[in-house]
């Protein structure tokens, strides 16, 4: 039975970055939330739709550097939720791809705080709108698989590399900046060709936005020339050959490197 003395805390995945793929669901948990609990991949754009005189908490994480631990966030979220607190936990993307929203949820439940979701357009679905490059095409991808090119405390990345391979499959990875040398290096140790083509996008669908085409063997190279900073997604596959060739606008970064407005 729900405690009426206590709050609720609403996962809310805030999208990709533009405030316009918010669902109507999670525009109304930001702008009706006690508080709202936030994580360094959500936009400013999305950040400036909270009412003045909500108390925002910024519990962002960078690579090598958690200056809020998972297990802080866990603790704050109870505590909030425990003062009777309408609070939003607003999280990039969906809450439950690559976004720790279910541990959370756990967390929370064992402690008898009430907590429900709010999906979010994934950062995958925000390139394939933005690039016009589709996660699937007949002839090219009969299939799509999300991974994750970082491992909790920097961990070894044990992917499952020979089922990764697969000539077929659209292969998407998140947070993979920092390692895409050694996921290209073993993508192509287990057959992938080198040739295969490969699109790096920054900060999808914002004003940020930049994209960088590349094929396996060059990407890490090409994304460190282009200095391309995190978020960034890389597409894997052939479906990037669907990539518009035709000039784009805004500046050009770096050769190959486009940035959008």
């Amino acid at each position: 039975m729900k405690d009426l003395a206590k709050g609720h805390v609403s996962l809310v995945g805030a999208g990709p970055g533009d405030p316009e793929l918010l669902t109507c669901k999670a525009l109304r948990c930001i702008t009706t939330a006690d508080v709202v609990v936030f994580d360094r991949l959500v936009s400013p754009e999305i950040l400036a739709l909270i009412p003045a005189g909500v108390r925002r908490i910024d519990v962002g994480k960078l690579p090598k550097c958690h200056l809020v631990p998972q297990e802080a966030i866990n603790a704050l979220l109870v505590e909030l939720a425990s003062a009777a607190l309408r609070v939003t936990r607003l999280k990039g993307g969906d809450p439950l791809i690559f976004g720790r929203g279910s541990e959370e949820a756990a967390h929370l439940r064992a402690a008898g705080i009430s907590v429900d979701y709010v999906p979010g357009i994934t950062a995958a679905q925000g390139m394939a709108a933005s690039t016009g490059v589709p996660l699937t095409h007949r002839g090219l991808a009969t299939g799509v698989r999300y991974v994750t090119g970082h491992r909790a405390r920097d961990g070894a990345l044990d992917l499952d590399w020979a089922s990764l391979a697969s000539g077929d499959t659209t292969l998407v990875v998140y947070m993979g900046v920092a390692n895409i040398g050694e996921i290209a290096t073993r993508l192509m140790a287990h057959g992938m060709p080198e040739t295969l083509p490969v699109l790096a996008v920054a900060s999808v669908t914002t004003p940020r936005e930049r994209r960088l085409v590349s094929s396996l063997a060059e990407v890490a190279g090409d994304v460190a020339c282009a200095g391309l900073d995190a978020p960034v997604l890389f597409v894997i596959g052939h479906v990037v050959s669907l990539h518009p060739q035709m000039p784009l606008p805004g500046p050009v970064a770096s050769a190959g490197v486009a940035a959008h407005a």
